[in-house]
């Protein structure tokens, strides 16, 4: 990657501010609305989520696309090369995440995820080449001894949950470090890298829900005929959407490691939230 689409154009406070908050806002929501859904309906299919909210992004921008409220480069051989590997990173960021808030409590959740912060400080000195002052590396290093000890406490331990927050951690740190460095990219955009990103994905992700009987339990679900959780299911579908246009927009106006620290202060509201909603 050229050395041009790593350095980032210098944008107002006022713009990197707003772009931090709408990502905090829209994070908190859709935790909450999933969790909803996964625990408080017991949806059984966190991938079939993941696919919903996957083509909730495709037909959005797609539309969008098509009445040039957006525009991004049209689909050639050399879209993969260009976006490559965030693909990868997306449906790994989005399936353990979903399987995360299904298997923790959100008090957990959100003490596990301060890991990802250390991860990304870490990867945007190998990837982006970044140096950090070493009262910042010695905060980053303060909050996640406190996630280490909060983690202690927990007696309801559950390897397979934490296996998959760990890993969430490494997708997410992955995927804003990489989300910065794409959005650079000349005709990609910010709304080529959503739109691709869902595109290449989602037919994958779909053939792996049908092969292990994912997309079967979905479908023979007995709560579609509930109206409450078909809207809240459609909101997860469109938080889904708005989601991943938040973190591109907040890697855009600020740094990786910025979104990164915004997700974890907003995971305070969380684990107050956590505390009324799903146990």
């Amino acid at each position: 990657m050229s050395k041009s689409c790593q350095e980032s154009v210098e944008h107002s406070g006022l713009l990197k501010f707003l772009s931090a908050m709408f990502y905090a806002c829209s994070s908190l929501l859709i935790t909450v609305v999933n969790k909803t859904v996964l625990t408080s309906y017991s949806f059984p299919s966190y991938m079939f989520l993941g696919i919903g909210q996957m083509t909730t992004t495709i037909v959005i921008l797609y539309a969008a696309k098509k009445i040039k409220m957006v525009q991004f480069q049209d689909l050639d051989r050399n879209v993969l090369l260009k976006i490559f590997p965030l693909p990868l990173l997306y449906v790994g960021n989005h399936v353990t995440g979903l399987a995360s808030t299904k298997k923790l409590s959100l008090p957990m959740f959100t003490v596990l995820r301060k890991f990802t912060i250390l991860m990304t400080m870490m990867l945007e000195i190998y990837v982006l080449r970044k140096t950090f002052p070493r009262r910042l590396v010695y905060s980053i290093l303060a909050i996640v001894l406190g996630a280490m000890v909060a983690a202690c406490s927990d007696l309801a331990f559950d390897m397979e949950a934490y296996t998959f927050i760990l890993l969430n951690d490494a997708f997410t740190a992955a995927n804003n470090v990489y989300t910065k460095m794409k959005v650079g990219i000349e005709d990609l955009g910010k709304y080529g890298v959503l739109f691709y990103n869902a595109l290449i994905i989602i037919i994958p992700t779909l053939l792996a829900s049908a092969s292990t009987g994912d997309l079967h339990e979905a479908v023979l679900f007995e709560d579609w005929v509930n109206v409450t959780f078909i809207i809240c299911f459609l909101m997860s579908c469109f938080m889904g959407f708005v989601l991943m246009y938040s973190i591109v927009l907040c890697s855009y106006y600020n740094s990786a490691l910025t979104t990164t620290v915004v997700g974890a202060i907003k995971n305070v509201a969380v684990a107050y939230i956590g505390i009324f909603v799903g146990g």
